[in-house]
Formats: C-alpha cells, structure tokens, sequence
C-alpha cells in the first residue's frame, strides 16, 4: 500500500504538444469521451457485479507505533442498468466502537470511476477528467512513454483559483482509448493523491476497474473532513481534545475489486444504496483473511486494542453520540435527549419565553418515546406545556403511533408540513418580529410511515380548541365566532427522488442528499365532532439546489395553497412577512428569516389561495483570508394570491395579493461569529408611497456546526 503512495507522490509530468500521429491533446480526449459508451462498463454491460476489499487508516504520521482509526468494509456491489450501482456490505468493522457507527459508510472517499462526469472526493465534487465539463475546465498535454500500446495524458485545472480542479496523468490504451490507469493529485485546502487502476477483461474485451487508493495530508487546513456524519470534524473540537483521540493528520485508504461477474444474477428492485448484512459486523478473523490483498502489519493489529483503550478511556463514543445529537438540537443526558429550541426565545406577544423540553432516547427504550416540556412567557405571564409518547410499530418501515397534547400559541396564518424534516438553528428569526398570535389546546394522533426510502408519510388527526389573543370575529352561517373549534384529518408526504440511501438494523439513513424535494399535504376539518368548521387545505412545495463547481450555488423554491370552505384567519396562508410594523428603517432593523419576506409586513396579506416563488443565488465564498470568507447571496422572492369573502373576517384589517408581490436584494453573510447583513427591497404592484417604507436592513445570521 505505501509503495502506492510513494509512486502518488513522486509523479513528475513533463509535457508534449503532439502524439506521432499528430493529433493534439485535446482531441485525443474529445475522441475519448466519444467513446465512453464503448469503454465505460456501466454503457456496456446491462449488469455486472465484484466484491471489494477496502481498509481506511487515519494516522498521525506513517512511522507511528499505532493508528488513530481503522476500519475495514467488504461488499458485493451490483450495478444494473436501471439501478445504478447498489452495494451489499458483508463484512464492516471499526476499530475501538462497541456500537457500529454506520455514518462513517456514508462517506464517498472518491468516485468509482472516473468516466464520470463529476468526481467526487471526500464528498467534494470536481469536474471528470473525460467529460464535456472537463474539456471546459482541464488543460491537455501528452506526456512521453516508453510504451507502444499506451498514450498518456496530463491534466491541470485552467482556473484553479476560481474552480479546483484535479491534476494528474491519465493512461490510456492506444487502440481503444480506455482508461487503463489514472494518478491524481490535488493541492486545495487539502493536500490529496489518489490513484486509479483497471484490468483488461478479455470476455467483455473491457478495461474494469481493479484498484482504487487515497491519500490525504490535512496539515494545518482548517477544512473539514468529516467521517461522522458531518458531526465530527478536522479541525474543530480540539479544545476537548477528541479530535486528537480520532482524527489525525493523515487519511489512507486502499480498495480492491475481484470476483467480477459480466453476468450478474438478476436482482429485484432494490431501493437501497447500500445495505449491510445483520451478521456483517460479526465476521471472525478467518473470513477477512480470505478478502485481504495483504495481511494487516503490526501497526494495524495493535491499533485495535490501543483505539479501543482511548475510545473507552477518554468515553468517546458516548460524546459522539452526544455532538451528534447536538448538531440537530438535542443535548443528550443519559436516557433524555433535550431540546435545544427550548430554553430562549422571545417574541412580541410573550415577550422572554423560557422553557425546557425533550424526549427519550434509544438508551431508555428502542420501542417507546415519552416527550414533554414547559415554557413560560414574561410578558403574557401564562404557562405553555405539552406531553405526549410514542410506540413503534414497525421499524424497518420506521412507522411510529404518537398521541400528543399542547397549550400553546401558534401563529396566525401559519401553515406547517407534517413531513417537513426537524430544523434546528440557536434561535428562530422570525419569531422576533410575529405579533400575531392565537391559543390553542391541541389532542393529536400521529403515524409516521416510511412508505419507501425516498418517499415518507405521515397521517394526523387533530382535535384544537382556539381562541383569540387579539380582537377577532368571524362570520360562519350568518354566526359571529370569536373562539372556536377544529376537528382536522391531516395526510403528507414529502418525495426526495434525487436522494439515496442506507439500510442498517438500526434503521435506514440518508448517504446522499438530493435535489428536488417535493413535500404535499391536503387537509380536512369535519363540521361534527366537535368540530365548528368544514374546510378542505391544500399545500405543495419544490426545493430544487443546484451546487457548482465554483463553489457558487442556486436555489428555487416554489410553493403553492389553496383552501376551500369555511376558513377563520387563524387558517388561511400567509407568504410568511418579516418586516415590523414600524415607522423607519431602523426601528424595524431586525433579523432576518431564511424563506421569508422582509419587506411585507406581518398580518398585511391574508389569502386562501397562495402562489410563492423564492430564487436565490449564492456566489463563491470571498476568500479574504483563512478565518474571514463572506458569501454574497442575491435574492428574489414573488407572491400572487386573493381570498374570497374578506368580508367575513372582522374586527382586523388586510390585503389581497392578486396583483402579485415583488422584493429583491442581496445578504453578505459570515462577516463577524457568523453574523451579516442584508437588504432588501419592494417593487412592483405593490410599491409603498414613502420610499423607506419599501425598504428593509436587516442582519443576517448563519452558523454551521
């Protein structure tokens, strides 16, 4: 393996302008990706299957007694056609954890292949050295070879300050124009070297990839590299030293195919990524003998006793599970998880609201949750509570059967997702600026169901009793109704398409995040049982990222509402305003939300029909400095909607959208701990009279954990 790497890091590349036959660099690689689809085995073969071998080191130096992490994985990997690639892990251990940490299999150490149009490291992503964005990106030059059958080929990124790019040296096969083998290295904010290489296969006279090795020197950057689910990173943490107990300074890993099979057994759909085999981290001794290219050195074997000891001594995967918790909100003691989102907020009605929450963990029951909080606000001086518990029915489908009850507050015009994933940031923007409120004491029934890994469900019904925290009247059947009641059945769904993922025994996580995301919900309020109200509420949404190689991306999202029947303002949509309803442009200086407007102010526009649309685009971060990158985002949000019989609604006063709403503007964020800045503006139908008034400052904050 070492000698694999002294070749990575010894490659010299001189170059030429021509082959012998006279063509340029150039077009030999335009030639070559022409014939992808006569050399890429995934373009030939309907399907085809290998086992792989792969071991992963991190180490603080190549010469020291022990590593830092090991782990070891082997897996039977079938590709077909309309599946793509999936992955049946065998065989996992990881050196030092008594409870398999599955996140680190989700880590894309680099692509397979690099026929590929994008190549991905570490989960970053670089333009495919033989693809139509490589050409755009990659300077050719041939390189001399003493070889008659071969023609080799160097690449280096054209812009390498704007867009990263990989360099390196690429041999080809003369004839075919296959890849036979490919050295790779890269000088970004990591030091990376990495190597391809692929064996001849007579019967399906195709090149398949063979051996796969990476090598990564961190040294003094400060980018993250994550193995536990983006909880854990390079660079952070030192301060608890369990960095320095996990993650060290150098990063190895090695993969070897064999057992190919051109003719793979027909496979049913699999909606899977990568699966793992209930006995997989079980294997003896004799069954990894069979899978190893090489015996494991002296080092490797005593690394596993020496990171078992520091992994118990200084109890690291206990504060795993707890930084991991704490990156979506919970702080976990013993067998309760609190939540985060709790303690401080502050808004308007409340003014200071404490509170404290949680629920149960796995370590109290795999099958039962029990959830409960308390809050207090300081300025209404009222108590809010809720409580509630779950049992799971069902968990390779992750169904759970909850039943909760709250007294609280909800905000007016509020339309919330059931699917809609938990969101977790120090605080909520928004909530600052809301002044419009309205009570409720909510029983609910929730089933949670997994209807396939990309597709989840979720059904309610839903019983609140409402009342009114500022003069409100609404005319239902010739009847003024202040309070209230609503009975409501509730069915969604949120789609992930673009998304993959892994099964374990202990449920089934997301590897790849993909776009779009489509989340759909339609709901029924039953005049009976106990119910005042029939309506019916439609909701859809689109989430659509598109991330380039320049470090800039893009995001659309699209929303749409419709309600029928007789609906109170405390259930028609709003496009979520955030601007306060004060006089200047300092007095509503604020925070601003993350899918808000900022220049529409709270309680302006109600409607039962609601169209939103948000674009917003993200440049490259300014590198300024190694601690100081802002990033510009620009922004344009649009609303059209109308409301039928506004005349039912008394005692408040609000507008229609059906003439369309307009803002635009720009966010520096990142400036100082995460803070920025903001401004935006109204335009169009909608126009205030005083040119401030159409304005809104605001500061901005981001912070990623």
């Amino acid at each position: 393996m070492y000698k694999i790497l002294a070749v990575l890091l010894c490659i010299q590349i001189s170059t030429f302008a021509q082959t012998e036959s006279g063509k340029t660099a150039e077009e030999l690689i335009q030639k070559a990706i022409s014939l992808r689809d006569t050399n890429d085995p995934r373009a030939v073969l309907s399907n085809y299957a290998y086992t792989s071998y792969e071991k992963t080191i991190i180490t603080d130096s190549l010469s020291t007694s022990t590593h830092s992490y090991l782990s070891e994985k082997v897996s039977n990997t079938t590709y077909t056609t309309s599946q793509g690639f999936i992955e049946d892990i065998i065989g996992f251990q990881l050196a030092g954890f008594e409870k398999t940490r599955y996140e680190v299999l989700a880590v894309n150490l680099q692509s397979r292949s690099f026929y590929d149009e994008d190549f991905v490291i570490f989960n970053t992503r670089y333009a495919g050295i033989l693809s139509r964005r490589g050409l755009r990106n990659y300077t050719y030059n041939i390189v001399p070879s003493d070889s008659n059958d071969e023609i080799h080929i160097s690449f280096t990124p054209k812009r390498p300050k704007a867009i990263p790019g990989l360099s390196g040296v690429m041999v080809l096969d003369k004839e075919k124009l296959a890849l036979k083998n490919v050295q790779v290295s890269l000088d970004d904010a990591i030091k990376i070297k990495l190597s391809q290489s692929y064996i001849f296969n007579k019967e399906a006279n195709l090149y398949l990839p063979k051996n796969r090795a990476l090598f990564i020197d961190k040294g003094d950057s400060d980018r993250r590299l994550s193995f536990f689910g983006g909880r854990i990173s390079i660079g952070t943490l030192q301060e608890e030293n369990l960095e320095e107990m996990i993650t060290k300074k150098y990063l190895v890993s090695t993969t070897s195919n064999s057992d190919f099979s051109l003719k793979a057994k027909e496979i049913e759909i699999q909606p899977y990524a990568i699966t793992i085999e209930p006995d997989a981290t079980e294997k003896p001794q004799s069954f990894w003998q069979n899978y190893r290219s090489e015996d494991l050195t002296n080092k490797d074997k005593r690394s596993f006793s020496e990171i078992e000891r520091i992994i118990n001594a200084e109890n690291i995967e206990r504060r795993l599970g707890t930084i991991n918790n704490f990156s979506v909100g919970y702080y976990s003691v013993n067998f309760f998880d609190f939540d985060l989102t709790y303690p401080v907020k502050f808004n308007n009605f409340e003014g200071l609201r404490l509170g404290l929450g949680g629920v149960t963990n796995e370590s109290f029951s795999k099958r039962f949750r029990i959830e409960g909080y308390g809050a207090y606000g300081f300025k209404d001086k009222e108590i809010k509570y809720g409580a509630g518990g779950g049992i799971l029915l069902d968990s390779k489908k992750d169904a759970w059967l909850s039943l909760t009850y709250n007294s609280d507050l909800e905000e007016v015009g509020n339309y919330a997702y059931l699917t809609d994933r938990r969101v977790y940031s120090l605080f909520e923007p928004r909530l600052v600026n809301i002044n419009l409120f309205y009570k409720h004491r909510t029983t609910r029934t929730n089933l949670e169901y997994r209807i396939a890994p990309k597709l989840l469900s979720e059904f309610q019904v839903a019983h609140r009793r409402i009342e009114q925290t500022t003069p409100y009247r609404y005319i239902n059947d010739g009847e003024e109704i202040s309070n209230y009641n609503i009975t409501e059945l509730t069915a969604g769904v949120r789609w992930s398409p673009g998304s993959k993922f892994m099964k374990t025994e202990s449920g089934i996580n997301e590897v790849y995040d993909g776009y779009p995301k489509v989340t759909a919900q339609i709901s029924q309020s039953i005049d009976g049982l106990e119910g005042d109200f029939n309506f019916t509420k439609i909701g859809a949404k689109v989430f659509y990222r598109l991330d380039r190689l320049n470090k800039s991306a893009t995001e659309l999202l699209v929303e749409g509402n419709v309600g029928f029947g007789d609906l109170p303002i405390t259930h028609l949509f709003q496009a979520y305003p955030n601007a306060p309803t004060k006089e200047t442009i300092l007095q509503r200086f604020s925070v601003a939300g993350v899918n808000s407007f900022e220049t529409m102010f709270f309680s302006e526009f109600f409607s039962d029909r609601l169209l939103t649309a948000q674009l917003k685009h993200r440049l490259a971060p300014f590198n300024i400095s190694k601690n100081f990158k802002p990033e510009m985002v620009f922004i344009t949000r649009f609303a059209i909607g109308d409301i039928s019989n506004p005349e039912d609604h008394l005692d408040i006063q609000f507008g229609s959208l059906r003439e369309g709403y307009t803002e635009s503007g720009f966010e520096i964020n990142k400036l100082i701990f995460g803070f920025g800045t903001s401004l935006t503006y109204r335009y169009g139908a909608y126009h205030l009279p005083n040119f401030e008034d159409n304005i809104a400052f605001k500061f901005t904050f981001n912070l990623q954990l």
